[in-house]
């Protein structure tokens, strides 16, 4: 009995053990497994924008592409009826000293030798030369003494003789067209600072006012702004421009503009020349070869002489070098609205044998005219 009581001891205790140990191994799993709470936060949720894609939210609209910006307007030059008006008034509210000068000494109640001394000296101040003073003195003499003008008739009779020695009967047509489906081809010279690349721009508006089809050519490849401010002149109205080279040859530019304008049927082209006149036989001989050239193509039909009206001898001197190189078919004078005598119109004209065809009144796009005598006697009177 004794013995199975023992027996029986021992196996709960062995049992005991067992469980013992059993429920240790099952506590050290369960502290060494990781808490629920970590497991989820090592999870990344994925960002909210990428989860809204993914539930098919509204696709971004495209950005806008912003328009290009639209050519300028093309700018519609003055007409010539009206260029001759502002004409008149420009030239009465710059240049009628001349005028109310003689009006003055021609109203006297005696006209004696020293009054008509008086007249000759104002004429010869206004730069119109020795010979057409004497000429126009002697004129007025016959018709005061002779023929019994009052100084009632005094401007009457001074308008005559103004509009006589301007000489009305030239041809003052600017040739511009030319013959065979050719266009015509204006030359322009002049020196540099007598307003040439300007009067290029400004006549192409005439031109253009005409409705004609004009191409410019920019040979003048000397002087670095020339070429880009004919192609200002030319973006305004819409003309074309032809350029080479800074520094290249004059003569390949003018060629090709005159070839490009034959191709195209244009009506004229306008080619603007070097003007360095320092170097005096280089530029004569450079505008010889010029024209020469440009007459392989088509024949030049009309050289403008640009000159600046206030230089008064200085203009005469470059007319005459110029003439010598070109033949000059008319005279552009410039400026003649600010210091410029008047009479500079009769001498320039005496003294090449060729007409004032142009000339410009101020610093404006179109303040550029056609020259009437008529309307620049009767601006000179006032």
């Amino acid at each position: 009995m004794t013995l199975i009581v023992i027996i029986a001891v021992v196996a709960v205790l062995v049992l005991g053990i067992a469980l013992t140990g059993l429920l240790a191994r099952g506590r050290s799993k369960t502290i060494s497994a990781p808490p629920a709470s970590t497991t989820s936060t090592a999870t990344v949720a994925p960002p909210a924008a990428t989860a809204e894609a993914g539930a098919g939210v509204t696709e971004a609209e495209p950005e806008a592409v912003a328009d290009e910006p639209a050519a300028p307007a093309l700018e519609r030059p003055e007409a010539t009826a009206s260029r001759l008006v502002r004409l008149r008034q420009r030239l009465a509210g710059s240049n009628s000293a001349l005028g109310r000068g003689l009006l003055g000494l021609l109203s006297s109640d005696k006209l004696d030798e020293d009054t008509w001394e008086g007249i000759e000296d104002l004429l010869i101040t206004s730069d119109i030369g020795v010979g057409p003073t004497q000429e126009l003195t002697e004129r007025l003499r016959t018709r005061f003494r002779v023929d019994g003008t009052t100084s009632a008739q005094a401007k009457e009779v001074l308008r005559e003789e103004l509009v006589t020695l301007v000489d009305p009967a030239l041809d003052r047509r600017l040739r511009i067209t030319g013959e065979d489906g050719q266009p015509g081809v204006v030359l322009v010279v002049g020196v540099n600072g007598a307003g040439k690349t300007t009067t290029v721009g400004k006549l192409a508006r005439i031109l253009v006012a005409e409705d004609r089809r004009v191409l410019l050519g920019a040979a003048d490849t000397f002087r670095a702004a020339a070429a880009d401010q004919l192609q200002t002149w030319g973006d305004r109205v819409g003309v074309e421009v032809v350029r080479g080279p800074e520094g290249g040859d004059p003569a390949s530019v003018a060629f090709d503009a005159v070839r490009q304008g034959s191709e195209a049927g244009l009506d004229t082209v306008v080619v603007d020349t070097a003007g360095r006149l320092q170097n005096k036989q280089g530029l004569m001989d450079e505008l010889g070869k010029v024209k020469r050239v440009i007459e392989k193509t088509a024949p030049v039909t009309e050289v403008l002489l640009v000159l600046d009206a206030t230089t008064g001898q200085n203009g005469l001197i470059q007319a005459r070098v110029f003439s010598e190189a070109v033949e000059v078919t008319g005279i552009v004078l410039t400026k003649l609205d600010g210091s410029a005598k008047g009479g500079i119109v009769v001498q320039v004209q005496r003294e090449l044998g060729v007409p004032v065809k142009l000339v410009g009144l101020g610093e404006g796009p179109d303040d550029l005219a056609p020259f009437s005598p008529e309307a620049f006697v009767d601006a000179l009177l006032g």
